[in-house]
């Protein structure tokens, strides 16, 4: 959280507000969340923000208003890279692999973004999806790179290398 911290600058009050709709959402607690996500937005609109207001938004099942609210935030702070990994979740989650590449990639290369390995191991379950083997691998191995000890995307590799073998 404290990477997220810096998009709020001085406005405190949103910050505090995004924070408190964190914790809802860990709580499960998602109308208060989307509550709490409203309110920093009301004071301060941040790409982080809005791309957890989806995010909580995709917990409820609504994926495609999850998919907007990343849009949303791609146009407050096209650097941020979050969204556009969750975009390509989403697509993934609705079963459009081929539809969430292009986002995927846009995530690897967003300026900022701090957990690059997730677009990475989710370009993986794309080429996946697709039969593209090769390309799932190399792109678990990228994840994995970067980060490991990503667990899933070891396992990922390892399941396709069982398959391959």
């Amino acid at each position: 959280m404290d990477g997220l911290r810096v998009a709020f600058g001085e406005h405190e009050d949103a910050w505090e507000h995004f924070a408190r709709g964190y914790e809802l959402q860990m709580q499960g607690r998602l109308r208060d969340a989307l509550a709490a996500y409203r309110q920093s937005l009301a004071l301060h609109p941040t790409a982080e923000a809005m791309t957890f207001y989806g995010w909580a938004l995709s917990f409820m099942g609504r994926v495609e208003d999850a998919i907007e609210a990343c849009h949303k935030a791609i146009a407050i702070d096209p650097d941020f890279g979050n969204p556009y990994n969750d975009i390509g979740a989403y697509l993934l989650q609705l079963g459009r692999p081929l539809e969430a590449i292009p986002w995927l990639e846009k995530a690897k290369q967003a300026p900022r973004y701090e957990s690059r390995q997730f677009p990475w191991c989710n370009l993986g379950a794309a080429y996946e999806a697709l039969g593209r083997l090769p390309e799932a691998m190399e792109q678990y191995r990228g994840a994995l790179a970067i980060e490991p000890d990503y667990d899933h995307a070891r396992h990922r590799l390892f399941q396709l290398l069982g398959r391959i073998n």
